[in-house]
């Protein structure tokens, strides 16, 4: 059983990796930790603590973590995941207990005192992470590998060339990239492919169980936002793939490639810049996901809401 802690910033997405996350018999939920991206730090967490309630996790430790990036100032995407982070249906109080410790030093010693080497799972800005590979850089040898959702090689959604969660925070994204631990980059590529279509959302809507009349509406907005903004014909689960690329390796298809993240660019900031022509010559440091199996993908997705509504 794969041990991961799962770094997020719930916004849709985030909640679909937890709930996948949560009933995999394949996977062992560590800790989650928050950062601020989708929305800002104290409402990405409180969403992190609501879906636990919701889905009935409260054992799951929760930490808070960085309210901003490195060194620049915060951008949020309330025009996909709305003021909330989470519009579109309501969430119960949140009554998740929560750890009096900040997420990096949770994830520092989370790592550290694992007799098994742990595997990140970072869905949002990758400022912990980065701040965890700092502040402690002897844990790289107790991790196994890190299992990120972001980037692209010929995909964007924040400017050309970037994708969001590199964009928030491309400083901390350079170090994890360039950490020298086995990084796999689950980038727009294919999790703009790996969308819940409406049809499917009106038939989670139809199960009227306690998580899908949840998860039906969430996804009918988040779906709505992204054909609106993007042009995007239903919900692209971006972070759950990460997750679901963890439990099932064969759900996407890998090219080992060098990339590098620009944060200098005045056009390209944030963009993951990959070798894929080996013109630079430098050993690859990422498998990059370029193919995903869409159908294997939703049938875990759609089981998982099954599971939790049972």
């Amino acid at each position: 059983m794969t041990k991961i802690i799962l770094d997020c910033d719930p916004g849709h997405d985030d909640m679909m990796a937890i709930m996948l996350a949560s009933v995999s018999k394949d996977i062992e939920i560590l800790g989650i930790t928050t950062v601020a991206g989708n929305q800002t730090g104290d409402k990405t967490f409180e969403n992190a603590r609501r879906i636990l309630t919701l889905i009935g996790r409260e054992d799951i430790p929760l930490a808070r973590g960085a309210d901003k990036p490195l060194v620049r100032e915060l951008m949020i995407a309330p025009q996909i995941h709305g003021k909330s982070g989470l519009d579109g249906a309501e969430l119960p109080e949140p009554l998740s207990p929560y750890l009096d410790c900040h997420a990096v030093d949770f994830i520092i010693d989370t790592v550290k005192a694992s007799k098994e080497k742990i595997t990140l799972v970072p869905t949002g800005p990758l400022t912990n992470i980065g701040l965890a590979l700092i502040k402690a850089p002897e844990i790289k040898a107790n991790i196994k590998e890190i299992v990120l959702m972001g980037g692209a090689v010929y995909d964007s959604n924040m400017i050309p060339g970037s994708e969001f969660n590199i964009f928030v925070d491309p400083e901390a994204a350079r170090e994890v990239f360039l950490c020298g631990l086995p990084v796999t980059m689950i980038g727009l590529d294919v999790t703009n492919k790996s969308l819940i279509t409406f049809e499917q959302i009106e038939e989670m809507c139809s199960w009227g169980g306690r998580i899908s009349s949840i998860v039906g509406p969430l996804m009918k907005f988040f779906a709505q936002a992204n054909l609106n903004m993007f042009g995007i014909k239903g919900a692209p689960i971006h972070d759950a793939l990460a997750v679901a690329a963890v439990i099932n390796p064969d759900v996407v298809e890998c090219e080992h490639l060098f990339v590098d993240v620009e944060t200098k660019g005045e056009l390209t900031r944030g963009q993951t810049v990959a070798d894929v022509y080996k013109v630079t010559g430098k050993a690859p440091n990422c498998r990059v996901a370029l193919k995903v199996d869409v159908d294997v993908f939703i049938g875990m997705m759609m089981e998982s809401i099954r599971k939790l509504d049972e």
